[in-house]
């Protein structure tokens, strides 16, 4: 097994005995200062309870809030142990929110959390024990895994996201040592700490999620599910309700983000498909072409005519007799080579890709200090 084998998806060393790794729990929040505070401490007293096994930062990103939620953050985090809060000065989106907290993370597992409580903190202990067990590089929350579900959520979104999952898992490569996902768009998940650090991400939405999946695929990393359970509350309902507008612009701009992350999976089906569905739909007027040539060339037996002269005389009579064959066949067996021709060349450009993607993953994260130096540089949350 080489070295990415070993990073992405194959088993790593065993920690030491009494060993506690440490956990980076990361919420994103933008525009929160309603919910925030109680939230917050929700969470931080939740963590608390899991010392015996895991160290904890709480690692607060504001992506730009025009309301009081960075300072309801900073106030939160004064005084306590942990607790560290980053700003962004204007609204960059899910996406850089993301890469911000992943660059700023110490910890050895990276666990990223709704600022709206949707999934319950206790989901927490469930993906690092699946993490442990299973060794995985990523786990994910999945409310459409069996024994999860979803409560209390508007029909709208819950259909888009239940059918944009589908799709997307469709479309994701199958390996062997992950589990068959059900939940790609979701951003509630745990991720192995070296391994979210040192992989390039550049989606500046909630697309990075699929974009994760994507490249962690290319790098055969194991990826799990855990089942969750997704609950939007009264106040929850109360907010989507005051932004309905805001809404229906967002779950348009989800769908087109998950019909794009699905050809970013795999672009060749894109083509593919439709190509062999116009080629077999272009078969039967084909058929009628060629019969109708065969009865007009019949006809123009024992004339003493020449082979050639013969053949496009009987090409000539089938058209004026099925115009429509020729027209029909002919155009959707021009478009389906195409589409076939475009399917081959977007199979080879993705397959170029991935291999790129790869080796510059590793020439990257052969750059990356190791654990170990980590230590040896002082990191101060070693020493909670």
């Amino acid at each position: 097994m080489n070295d990415i084998d070993k990073q992405a998806g194959g088993p790593s060393a065993a920690p030491d005995a009494g060993f506690r790794p440490l956990v980076t729990v990361v919420v994103p929040a933008y525009n929160e200062a309603d919910i925030l505070p109680r939230n917050l401490e929700i969470l931080y007293e939740y963590l608390r309870t899991l010392e015996a096994a895991y160290r904890f930062e709480l690692l607060i990103v504001d992506d730009g809030s025009q309301d009081a939620t960075g300072k309801l953050a900073e106030a939160f985090a004064a005084g306590r142990e942990g607790v560290r809060v980053l700003h962004h000065q204007i609204n960059f989106r899910l996406g850089q929110t993301l890469r911000t907290a992943f660059n700023a993370s110490r910890g050895d597992i990276v666990v990223v959390m709704d600022a709206d409580l949707s999934y319950a903190p206790a989901h927490i202990e469930a993906m690092l024990a699946r993490m442990k067990e299973s060794r995985a590089k990523i786990v994910i929350a999945s409310p459409y895994r069996k024994g999860g579900g979803v409560s209390n959520v508007p029909w709208m979104r819950r259909i888009l996201s239940k059918w944009a999952n589908r799709f997307l898992c469709l479309m994701a490569p199958k390996d062997f040592f992950s589990d068959k996902l059900t939940n790609i768009t979701g951003m509630v998940r745990a991720y192995d700490g070296d391994f979210i650090r040192g992989l390039s991400l550049w989606a500046m939405d909630v697309d990075i999620n699929p974009e994760i999946i994507n490249k962690a695929k290319i790098l055969r990393a194991r990826i799990v599910e855990v089942p969750a359970r997704l609950a939007w509350d009264a106040d929850l309902r109360g907010r989507a309700a005051r932004r309905r507008r805001a809404s229906k612009l967002q779950i348009l701009k989800g769908t087109v983000q998950s019909i794009v992350s699905g050809y970013m999976f795999r672009p060749f089906h894109f083509f593919i498909v439709p190509g062999l569905i116009l080629f077999i739909l272009s078969l039967y007027p084909l058929a009628w072409t060629i019969i109708h040539t065969i009865d007009q060339y019949g006809k123009l037996a024992g004339k003493g005519l020449s082979l050639d002269y013969r053949l496009s005389e009987a090409i000539a009579g089938s058209f004026q007799v099925a115009p429509h064959s020729f027209i029909v066949a002919g155009f959707a067996l021009v478009v389906a080579i195409q589409l076939l021709s475009l399917g081959l060349l977007s199979l080879q450009k993705k397959r170029n890709y991935a291999q790129l993607f790869y080796l510059m993953s590793a020439i990257y994260k052969d750059s990356l200090p190791s654990k170990k130096d980590r230590i040896m540089l002082g990191d101060p949350l070693r020493k909670l």
